[in-house]
């Protein structure tokens, strides 16, 4: 499976949309399709989550855009929890996984992969969990990376406490292989 491409050109654009590339810079300049353009140059890029929205919004088939891999990027202390929960979730979906056993590399990390999803284990032995959730919802080259709370052992009455703190949802059991993949694709469609 080919790797979905976080940011396009016009040309790539125009070859998926099946139009000439002057049509793609008309939506882009009108506003109709947002991006950026380079600095010091004319070039505009767009975003992929930008062009699967203006794409639906104009009735366009999203479906190849929309296969790529999903980043996962997990964040705990213990790297058997993080070898245990690959295991489990590798054969089940297209992603691609990371792991970190400290805040400095998860903060490498992210920005290397850009990654959709992150489980950060809230009980990790030296990783300020609050920290590196706001660090992430404050950056914009991550802020549409969606993180999920890993509390083993919490009860349900409990599980709003880190939703409160900037999380996107709370996994209470991590060996439940059903349930952390419910959660990605809960939380990958708010994206």
């Amino acid at each position: 499976m080919q790797k979905k491409k976080d940011v396009l050109t016009t040309g790539q654009v125009a070859q998926i949309c099946n139009v000439a590339p002057r049509t793609v810079t008309k939506w882009f300049d009108s506003g109709q399709l947002r991006g950026y353009r380079i600095p010091g140059s004319r070039d505009r890029r767009i975003p992929t989550s930008e062009l699967i929205r203006f794409m639906k919004e104009h009735n366009m088939p999203t479906e190849s855009l929309e296969k790529g891999h999903i980043r996962i990027l997990l964040i705990d202390s213990n790297p058997q929890n993080c070898q245990a929960i690959s295991q489990q979730l590798s054969p089940r979906g297209p992603f691609e996984i990371y792991a970190a056993q400290n805040s400095f590399d998860a903060g490498l990390l992210a920005h290397k992969i850009i990654p959709n999803v992150i489980f950060l284990n809230l009980m990790s032995d030296g990783i300020d969990c609050k920290q590196i959730c706001d660090y992430i919802r404050q950056n914009e080259d991550l802020k549409d990376a969606r993180i999920v709370a890993i509390a083993s052992g919490i009860g349900k009455n409990e599980t709003g406490c880190p939703e409160k703190n900037g999380f996107d949802a709370v996994v209470t059991d991590p060996s439940n292989t059903d349930h952390l993949l419910q959660t990605i694709h809960n939380t990958c469609a708010i994206m």
